[in-house]
């Protein structure tokens, strides 16, 4: 089985004041609350159990707004991180919870999109070793873990944040693991800052020539909401979208209804609630046109 993890806790401080009493991944990017756009990138991979692991001051938040996820037919519990700790400390919080499954992490403040999403996400779901990331064709290389290939496209090695970027291919913050993921994390030795940096647990998958990247080309969207100016940019992009097509992205009531996680009686139900709202309006369409 694969499972998912949201890693959405922090203190948000790049944000500050807006965050100081409110998670950064309550925040609204254009019509939804962030926490929806990972979710929803889980819930397109067929990922129907998944772990919020927040920080203890916030989960009582998401619990209000997200529930145990059964609305959605999928399954959601939580767990807290007093403090950051490094993304690759999130496999040893949510170690139970992984069992002896494999993983699929997201970054809470990640959003994704494109017309081939879901066709690559399913790449990812289907590989039962190694793990999998994704490298994204960004201007400033510098601010991120970067991959590099050889000339056959296998990558050669990752590195983070550095001075003079060997390559403009960006890990996103989307991994993919087998259930070997939980004990290379407890190996794993803090960094400088000290924190667990996945980037070790990448390379400990690259040595064993096990890790695998999916790139996302021309034509995917991939927006990191940390700042404030990206906030409004993640918002803008969202609302030029669904102004434009006519759809919503990360509708998690609609990724639900197409997956097959829930029947259209369910959804009628979950609409009722939000029928005065566009959102709710939205999905009425949905509905009506079958």
């Amino acid at each position: 089985m694969l499972k998912g993890i949201v890693l959405a806790g922090g203190s948000g401080t790049r944000l500050y004041p807006i965050t100081r009493v409110v998670s950064k991944q309550l925040l609204p990017i254009y019509d939804k609350p962030m926490i929806y756009y990972p979710l929803s990138t889980l819930m397109l991979a067929g990922i129907r159990e998944i772990l919020i692991i927040t920080t203890p001051a916030d989960r009582s938040q998401f619990e209000r707004l997200l529930g145990n996820g059964s609305q959605w037919g999928i399954s959601l519990s939580y767990a807290e991180q007093p403090r950051p700790g490094g993304l690759a400390e999130a496999f040893i919080v949510g170690a139970d919870f992984i069992g002896t499954d494999r993983v699929a992490m997201v970054l809470g403040d990640n959003i994704f999109f494109g017309g081939g999403l879901r066709e690559l996400l399913a790449r990812a779901a289907a590989r039962d070793e190694g793990a999998t990331v994704f490298a994204y064709h960004v201007r400033d290389p510098e601010r991120y873990g970067v991959v590099t290939f050889d000339d056959a496209g296998r990558p050669l090695r990752i590195e983070e944040k550095p001075k003079t970027p060997a390559s403009n291919w960006a890990i996103t913050g989307l991994y993919f693991f087998d259930n070997r993921v939980v004990r290379y994390a407890r190996r794993v030795e803090p960094s400088p800052r000290g924190e667990l940096e996945i980037t070790d647990l990448q390379m400990r998958y690259l040595a064993a020539g096990a890790l695998h990247v999916e790139r996302m080309g021309r034509g995917f969207a991939w927006l990191d909401t940390g700042t404030v100016e990206s906030l409004i940019d993640a918002g803008m992009f969202v609302q030029t979208l669904e102004k434009r097509q006519g759809m919503k992205v990360a509708c998690l009531e609609e990724i639900a209804f197409r997956q097959g996680f829930i029947d259209r009686k369910q959804l009628l139900g979950l609409v009722q609630p939000l029928e005065k709202s566009g959102y709710g309006k939205y999905l009425t369409e949905i509905l009506l046109s079958g």
